[in-house]
């Protein structure tokens, strides 16, 4: 078989299963895998099952309840799929995860209803993530039914934190030894490979006055006025922040945006507490231990200027930025080839200003891009708002890309 007939027999291989993929990926979308709560399990072992009707046995991780639940989720069972063609050559992991945020409002679709209309799936989680378990899983089976690789292996990794961080998910399996590819591919769109990403510190911040009632407030001390003053100082930040542009693709500048803030106990009552929630995007050329002085910093200079206002500070998560190592040239080459072939246009490698769960990979030198299923933008996707929804065209064409580029790098 010629190269090009080759190609050729694994995208007639994906056309002949599409339907089949379509609602392989509709049943573990009706699975909600909200995060919080993050009870993560059930989809795990429903995704288990699945695959078990391909041949695939899905080892699975359970971590253990109590270091979940410290965390802040309720179950975590994490999924590997070993497939070995042969001695030699090169393990390639693919990883997807399977938690998400919940749907929040204004959805015009049942977010756990996997409806297709106007050629689109709509639901939470239908482009990040779980389209990447249908795309890596069907690629994977188009690889063995066509070209049947004699060397090498893939392992499908199915982990379910990322949105907290990742440490429970991929960095659980890879701290334990469970699993040490050569390269990793994770779940991403189909029109760009992601090479390099931002990292991301997220901070607790409470403020700490003294409760008063309203009508005598000199008794009490205002946190949140405390708070506010404090807010200002950080978001001032973001002045400066624009004046410090990334030499990465794709990547702007540093980003502070605080997401949760609560506090204070009744309206006719001076609050004593208020606790926000900070995230700080750092470029990838960026010190993440500098940073983090540097915020705590200005929220302590900021406190200080408040009579009698204390603060803590609490680091949240501290996720490094994905900086490109040099082993993944194989893996851009082949996604931009077969990107070109299959979309017909090309796929720039670019930087995002996500951060993902591939650093944790790349941080013990495991060569990794970002590459799967989904439009040209997030913004496209919807996902993390209402209406998240995936092009049907983009699963079926992501799939054939990475059903080839598994087959260049295991030949």
């Amino acid at each position: 078989m010629t190269t090009h007939d080759h190609y050729a027999a694994l995208d007639a291989w994906i056309d002949q299963h599409f339907d089949e993929e379509v609602r392989f990926l509709q049943a573990l979308v009706r699975v909600p895998t909200d995060t919080p709560p993050g009870n993560n399990a059930p989809h795990a072992e429903r995704t288990a099952e699945l695959l078990k009707d391909f041949g695939y046995t899905a080892e699975k991780h359970a971590v253990p309840a109590a270091q979940v639940q410290a965390y802040g989720m309720e179950s975590i069972t994490n999924l590997i799929v070993r497939r070995p063609y042969g001695s030699g050559g090169k393990t390639i992991a693919l990883n997807a995860h399977g938690d998400v945020v919940p749907p929040g409002e204004g959805w015009t679709h049942d977010p756990y209803g996997a409806e297709i209309a106007d050629g689109k799936m709509y639901g939470r989680a239908t482009a990040v993530s779980k389209s990447d378990f249908a795309s890596f899983t069907f690629a994977v089976r188009a690889l063995e039914a066509v070209a049947r690789p004699a060397q090498g292996a893939v392992e499908l990794h199915f982990t379910y934190d990322e949105e907290f961080g990742g440490e429970l998910g991929p960095g659980w399996l890879l701290k334990n030894g469970l699993t040490k590819p050569d390269l990793m591919m994770a779940a991403g769109f189909s029109y760009e490979v992601v090479t390099a990403h931002n990292g991301c510190l997220q901070m607790e911040v409470t403020v700490h006055g003294k409760m008063a009632h309203a009508a005598v407030p000199h008794t009490g001390v205002d946190a949140l006025q405390g708070a506010v003053h404090i807010l200002n100082a950080l978001y001032a930040q973001n002045a400066e922040y624009q004046k410090v542009t990334s030499n990465v693709a794709g990547i702007k500048h540093p980003y502070l945006n605080v997401g949760r803030i609560e506090g204070g106990t009744n309206t006719n009552v001076v609050p004593g507490k208020v606790v926000f929630k900070l995230d700080r995007r750092m470029i990838p050329e960026e010190n993440p231990a500098e940073v983090e002085a540097t915020i705590r910093r200005v929220i302590e200079q900021a406190a200080g200027e408040r009579a009698s206002i204390t603060v803590d500070i609490k680091r949240l998560l501290l996720a490094n930025a994905m900086t490109p190592l040099p082993g993944n040239r194989p893996l851009v080459e082949a996604l931009q080839k077969h990107g070109r072939a299959v979309m017909g246009e090309e796929l720039p490698a670019v930087g995002t200003p996500l951060y993902t769960d591939v650093r944790l990979y790349v941080e013990r030198g495991i060569p990794g891009v970002i590459y799967g299923a989904g439009p040209r933008t997030v913004l496209e996707s919807h996902a993390k708002r209402a209406d998240e929804r995936l092009e049907l065209e983009d699963l079926r064409r992501a799939t054939k890309v990475i059903a080839r580029t598994l087959s260049d790098l295991l030949s």
